[in-house]
């Protein structure tokens, strides 16, 4: 049972089962003066069960009979809703010829051969538990006369009854209810539903009646294609034959259901609480109906009344009891059981015998309001045992009131049917029994009704024009009226057209779909009145082209009605030159606080040429007017006269009143002063004054010149101000101005955080907790604490660097923070201080706190040296930043071919004081990425990348690979080159000579005749030398490749040159002396890639093709 409660909750949640709670539950609540006891709950578990299997056979039926599919769901609680879908999970469709019945069974009144599946599905869905239970698939198959009659032709004798006979129309006969008649029982004020479903061919038409009478309009509907009678909120009028006729154009047939509305017990009467006073007699009363008529018991106090503690002042008469001369001791709680088969009804009703002098609930001097002519009700509400009896007085020693002017109801209230001006006044309620007197007092106030006495009268207007409704209203003083425009009592279209003043509503620029009626409403806290008008738009003649200027300046200005704080002023528009003045702009000039400046007063509409304008004291008003219309500003009006306002005391007080003081003992006091004509007179003065919070003190005030500020020197530091600066001139002060909180001067803060603990979560952030320092010790605004933290060494190099000292600022009260960017395997040192307005405060001592070990940082380099045949030499450099302790390095490698496919990864790990490490066993003329890092007890840092080239293999020849690394140095090679030139400079030399003679030799003319296939010149497409191939190619020279027969080399024919082999400017070495350029015809050499061959071009080849 919940605490303070009556409420007992039941929860299975967290286990034990629905079914140990089922029963019946009852509540009684209990205390001195008796027992009450509620209705009976019923608690059930909810269940649904599965569908019992059974065996499901195929329906064959023939086309044209009836058929009915049984679904008969479990028997769940609450009952399931039964609908028939398909395997797609789609509602099978449902006509006048198939529908689902009430039990869930589907009916087909005849089956056509469409109807054929075999996935009928009845489900059952337990809405209580969410939860959907599916029966087996119901397979039918519709045969059609001639498939049926082909089908036994063949199986059967020629004398088989189905045969030749075709589908044969039916009269209709029920297929729900059976029989003729049957019978309904249902209760009153539930849902009736009788139901007919018939079987025909073709398909019958459902049709209800009620013999002997009609049905009930309004509460009868059909569902289910007319199949199922509803209706609504039975009574036991209700009851009778209901006739259900199914007809086709064979015949019909008819059901009748005889209806009988029961009735659970409901009340007529119900007992009520009673008061009685020691000594009265009074009566419960508990009377109820039903059908069968109810039975009624009583109980007392939860007892049955029969066995309950005898009462000499009690007597039960059947369905009342009756108490005479009761006593404080017959108080109890009776109650009334009313009930039949159907149901029972259960009341409780509290006896009080109760001795009370008497109260008067309504409130003290209450104010009522009302319109003269309208009725007053004035409240008094009132308590007491025995009854008390209540009297009206009006005024102080006013006499009783009496007579048919006045109503005096049961609960006290007083009425004056007609109100009138002279029935405002005080009225005083008296209470009164026999233990005691009360009188209260309330006010009635009868106002003027608000009338409207000039009304918006029919209005025709030209097209394009301006029209306006008048609305002058007279009101009771003391009410606020407002104004609503209607246009055809909708609101009035969000148009700047439409300008609604004090007492009017003008259209400018009318159009035909302002056409309609306007109404003005009228309305205050206690009536409203309305009245209309119609407004009727017409045709504008033709005009002819108009120009359209600015308005000419009003004139005439006029002050009236001159108060203390007001002026009318009136004035006369000026020409409004063809575009209707829309608003006027009123501006006033201050003659005696700022001469010859105009300030903007307020503006009115165009059709208004008066305004009340509100006035400042001590101002020397000008006034002037502007009109507006669409096309712009007139030029202002003649100032008009002047009218100085006399002096009065200022009205307001200065405004953004604070207190901050600027030394640890003072207190400065701003604010920001009143304006000229804000002073109201002359000789403005400001008292200042102050106190010290939460301290019993005396204001301090001091009045200062038309200043803006004041400082209070010797206060104690940072204590709260109460501070307030009220304004006052010659004539006196402002109301009594609002206080604000100030302080006085902050000082820096007295202690340091204490406490401080530093939690190392990884490498590179820490967290940092410090207890917060008193308040009193700020010393002022708590904007925060600073954690100064700075690295002193590095733990794995163990050498001190200039210390950087990073401060982390964390705002508000708060007690901890994050310390985040830090270096790995590093002692730190932090601090933190308290800050306010002023500043810091101390630090508190220096904690010390050291980070983990992280991942290294790469090396700081991998150079790949000294190449050979199978070996190459590595150097690093140890991390730049190794955030530990090094343990080790990881060297992992793998071959990359001509296609730039990896070969396998070889892993090394090398120890940490190694800087080298030559690589022996590798592959010749390969090349080979390694992936280099370093590695600390927490795991691996990043990686750097390189790749080298082991040199070319010696098994072509031993001294092909020495000429290819050093031929340019030797001596022999230097004279054959040398050879080779000057035979070319002699070939030269004598073709020149042979040219510039001119003849033609003998044999010359033969090699012209029969030229020699041997000295053509070669080309790349007889496979002979042209070109030697690019870097691209890597293909060594073809074996059939010559010189021509002449021995030169002609340009055509090839490019090389010694530039081509490492002593030319083309040619590229590593620093450790490793050949990484690549030869090549007339291209630019190009790097070495890891696709290329591993049979790299030599100048040995290229000299094989010249010998």
């Amino acid at each position: 049972m919940k605490p303070n409660s009556g409420t007992l909750v039941i929860n299975i949640m967290n286990g034990g089962k629905a079914e140990a709670y089922e029963g019946v539950y009852q509540c009684t609540a209990r205390n001195e003066r008796g027992a009450a006891i509620s209705n009976n709950i019923v608690i059930r578990p909810s269940r649904s069960p599965l569908w019992t299997k059974e065996k499901l056979e195929p329906n064959q039926v023939r086309e044209g009979d009836s058929l009915v599919l049984h679904c008969r769901p479990p028997v769940g609680l609450p009952p399931p809703i039964i609908f028939w879908m398909d395997n797609a999970f789609q509602r099978l469709p449902q006509s006048e010829r198939v529908s689902q019945g009430l039990n869930g069974d589907l009916y087909f009144s005849n089956v056509q051969p469409e109807d054929t599946r075999e996935d009928y599905i009845c489900y059952a869905r337990f809405n209580h538990t969410q939860t959907i239970q599916q029966k087996q698939p119901i397979s039918v198959k519709v045969f059609s006369m001639d498939s049926l009659n082909d089908t036994i032709a063949a199986n059967l004798s020629d004398t088989d009854i189905y045969g030749a006979k075709p589908v044969t129309e039916r009269q209709p006969i029920l297929l729900t209810p059976t029989g003729s008649t049957s019978t309904k029982v249902e209760l009153r004020g539930n849902v009736l539903l009788l139901e007919c479903i018939a079987a025909g061919l073709p398909t019958p038409v459902i049709r209800w009646i009620k013999e002997g009478g009609e049905l009930p309009a309004n509460r009868t509907f059909f569902e289910n294609f007319k199949k199922t009678l509803k209706i609504v909120d039975v009574s036991e009028a209700d009851s009778g034959n209901y006739k259900c006729i199914a007809r086709n154009i064979l015949g019909s047939a008819h059901h009748v259901i005889s209806v009988t509305v029961k009735a659970a017990p409901y009340w007529i009467t119900a007992p009520r609480n009673l008061v009685l006073s020691p000594g009265e007699d009074g009566t419960l009363i508990c009377r109820a109906n039903g059908n069968p008529k109810p039975n009624i018991s009583w109980l007392a106090n939860g007892v049955p009344i029969a066995i309950a503690p005898e009462d000499p002042s009690r007597k039960v008469d059947g369905d009342t009891i009756i108490f005479s001369h009761v006593q404080e001791r017959s108080s109890a709680v009776y109650q009334c059981n009313a009930s039949n088969e159907y149901g029972y009804l259960l009341a409780n009703a509290f006896v009080n015998v109760l001795a009370e002098p008497p109260r008067i609930l309504t409130p003290a001097n209450k104010l009522y309001q009302v319109i003269a002519d309208s009725p007053a009700l004035l409240d008094c509400a009132y308590f007491g045992s025995p009854k008390p009896e209540i009297e009206w007085f009006k005024g102080v020693k006013g006499s009783i009131l009496s007579g048919s002017e006045y109503v005096f109801h049961d609960n006290g209230t007083l009425e004056i049917p007609v109100a009138q001006k002279d029935s405002t006044g005080t009225y005083t309620c008296v209470a009164r029994n026999e233990l005691g007197k009360i009188q209260n007092e309330v006010q009635l106030e009868v106002k003027d009704p608000t009338m409207i006495i000039k009304q918006p009268e029919y209005k025709v207007i030209q097209r394009y024009g301006q029209v306006s409704f008048e609305c002058i209203i007279k009101h009771d003083s003391t009410l606020l009226p407002t104004v609503i425009w209607l246009k055809d009592n909708d609101e009035l279209p969000d148009d700047e057209r439409f300008l609604v003043g004090k007492d009017n509503l003008t259209i400018m620029n009318v159009t035909d779909k302002d056409d309609g009626t306007y109404t003005c409403i009228v309305n205050t806290t206690l009536d409203s009145v309305s009245a209309s008008a119609v407004l009727t738009v017409v045709a504008a003649p033709p005009t002819p082209a108009i120009i359209y200027a600015r308005p000419n300046p009003p004139f005439d200005l006029e002050l009236t009605g001159q108060l203390e704080r007001s002026v009318e002023l009136s004035w006369i528009p000026g020409d409004e030159n063809n575009s209707p003045i829309t608003n006027f702009v009123i501006e006033y000039e201050d003659g005696l606080h700022e001469p010859g400046v105009w300030h903007y007063q307020t503006e009115v509409p165009g059709t208004q040429t008066t305004v009340q304008l509100k006035l400042s004291p001590y101002v020397n008003y000008s006034f002037r007017v502007i009109a507006v219309n669409e096309i712009g500003r007139s030029q202002p009006s003649e100032p008009s006269e002047q009218y100085l306002t006399k002096s009065a005391n200022p009205d307001e007080n200065p405004s953004n009143v604070q207190g901050i003081g600027s030394e640890p003992d003072n207190l400065v006091i701003t604010w920001e002063s009143l304006k000229g004509f804000q002073s109201n007179g002359p000789g403005l003065q400001y008292k200042v004054s102050w106190r010290q919070k939460d301290v019993d003190d005396e204001w301090t005030s001091v009045i200062v010149a038309n200043v803006s500020k004041y400082i209070v020197s010797g206060t104690p530091t940072f204590v709260p101000y109460e501070i307030k600066v009220q304004a006052l001139n010659d004539l006196g002060y402002a109301p009594e101005p609002s206080e604000v909180i100030g302080h006085s001067g902050e000082d820096l803060p007295m202690v340091a955080p204490g406490n401080v603990q530093v939690h190392v979560i990884n490498s590179t952030l820490a967290k940092v907790h410090w207890d917060p320092v008193p308040l009193k010790t700020v010393r002022g605004h708590l904007q925060g604490y600073k954690v100064y933290y700075w690295k002193v060494q590095s733990l794995s190099r163990r050498s001190r660097r200039h210390v950087e000292k990073k401060i982390l600022t964390f705002r508000g009260n708060k007690t901890f923070g994050m310390l985040p960017g830090l270096e790995p395997y590093s002692s730190y040192k932090l601090n933190v201080r308290v800050v306010n307005g002023k500043g810091e405060g101390p630090a508190s001592p220096d904690k010390v706190f050291k980070t983990p070990e992280g991942v290294p940082s790469s090396p700081s380099f991998l150079k790949i040296t000294n190449p050979t045949l199978d070996s190459l030499t590595l150097e690093w450099g140890s991390p730049t930043h190794p955030n530990g302790v090094l343990t080790s390095y990881i060297l992992k490698f793998q071959p990359i071919n001509n296609t730039h496919e990896l070969g396998p990864l070889v892993e090394i790990r090398i120890p940490a004081n190694e800087s080298s490490l030559i690589l022996k066993n590798l592959n010749y003329s390969t090349r080979y990425k390694f992936y280099f890092n370093a590695q600390t007890s927490v795991g691996s840092g990043s990686q750097i990348t390189e790749e080298a080239v082991t040199i070319m293999d010696e098994g072509a020849g031993k001294a092909m690979a020495s000429r290819q690394v050093d031929i340019a140095t030797q001596g022999w090679f230097i004279g054959l080159m040398c050879a080779v030139a000057l035979l070319i400079l002699i070939l030269l030399i004598v073709c020149f000579i042979r040219r510039n003679k001119g003849g033609k030799y003998p044999v010359k003319e033969k090699e012209d005749a029969h030229a020699d296939p041997e000295i053509q010149p070669m080309k790349e497409d007889d496979g002979t030398f042209g070109e030697y191939s690019d870097a691209e190619d890597h293909k060594p020279l073809k074996k059939g490749s010559r010189t021509p027969s002449d021995r030169t080399v002609k340009k055509e024919d090839s490019d090389d040159s010694l530039v081509d082999y490492g002593e030319g400017v083309n040619g590229q070495f590593n620093e450790d002396g490793s050949f990484i350029g690549q030869y090549s015809g007339k291209k630019e050499k190009e790097p070495a890639e890891g696709n290329e061959s591993s049979e790299a071009p030599s100048p040995v080849n290229a000299m094989n093709s010249f010998v």
